[in-house]
C-alpha cells in the first residue's frame, strides 16, 4: 500500500475519520442514555479486551465531553486463538470486577463478525439482571455473521476482509496502528508469525 504500511493491502479508515465518527457516535449514545443514568448510577461501559481498548478510551472521553457519567469495567474473552477466523468456542479469561444488577450496561467491542462472542456475553450478562444491556462496536462485519444479532451503536460497517489497527490485531500484532487497514493475505496465510 505504502511505505507507512508495507504489510497492508489498503487503507480502510484513517485516524481523523475514526475520531470524527466516535464523536458522532457519542452523541447517539448520549441521547439514548440521557435521563437514564446519573452520577450515582452511571452508565457501565464493559470493555471487551484486548481489541476494544483504544475505541473504548476514545469513546469514554467523548462521552465525558458530553457530561454523560460512566464507569468502566473490563472483560477478556477469546474465540480466535491466534488465527483469522473464530473457532466458535468462546472462553472467558477475565470477568467483571463489580456487579451490574440494576445498572445500564453498554458493552464495547472492536469488531462484530460471526457474533459468537457477543451472543455468549449477552446471554451471560442478562443472567445478572442489568437495567438494560446494549452494545457498541467500532466495526460491524455483517457478511461474517453466523448468529443473527443487531449491534445497537456502530461506528462503521466493515468490508469482508481481515482488518488490523486501532486495537484490532493479527496474532497480537498491529493493535498500535492509528489507522485501520486490510492486512495482505500473504502475511497470515503462509508466513510464520516470526516474519510479521
Amino acid at each position: 500500500m505504502s511505505a507507512k504500511y508495507p504489510f497492508a493491502k489498503s487503507l480502510v479508515f484513517d485516524e481523523p475519520t475514526i475520531q470524527r465518527r466516535i464523536v458522532e457516535l457519542s452523541g447517539d449514545i448520549h441521547r439514548h442514555y440521557s435521563g437514564l443514568v446519573t452520577e450515582t448510577s452511571p452508565l457501565v461501559l464493559v470493555v471487551v479486551l484486548n481489541g476494544a481498548f483504544m475505541f473504548a478510551a476514545d469513546l469514554a472521553r467523548a462521552l465525558a465531553d458530553r457530561k454523560l457519567p460512566v464507569r468502566m469495567d473490563f472483560i477478556c474473552v477469546s474465540s480466535y486463538q491466534g488465527g483469522t477466523h473464530t473457532t466458535g468456542e468462546v472462553r472467558m479469561l477475565l470477568d467483571l470486577r463489580r456487579g451490574i444488577q440494576g445498572q445500564h450496561v453498554l458493552m464495547i467491542e472492536d469488531i462484530v463478525d460471526s457474533a459468537h462472542t457477543l451472543d455468549f456475553l449477552l446471554k451471560l450478562f442478562m443472567t445478572r439482571s442489568p437495567a438494560s444491556l446494549k452494545m457498541a462496536s467500532l466495526l460491524d462485519k455483517k457478511a461474517a455473521r453466523r448468529i443473527p444479532l443487531r449491534v445497537d451503536f456502530v461506528c462503521f460497517d466493515c468490508p469482508p476482509e481481515f482488518v488490523i489497527g486501532y486495537g484490532l490485531d493479527f496474532a497480537e500484532r498491529f493493535r498500535e496502528l492509528r489507522d485501520i487497514v486490510v492486512l495482505k493475505p500473504e502475511y497470515y496465510m503462509k508466513a510464520p508469525a516470526a516474519k510479521l
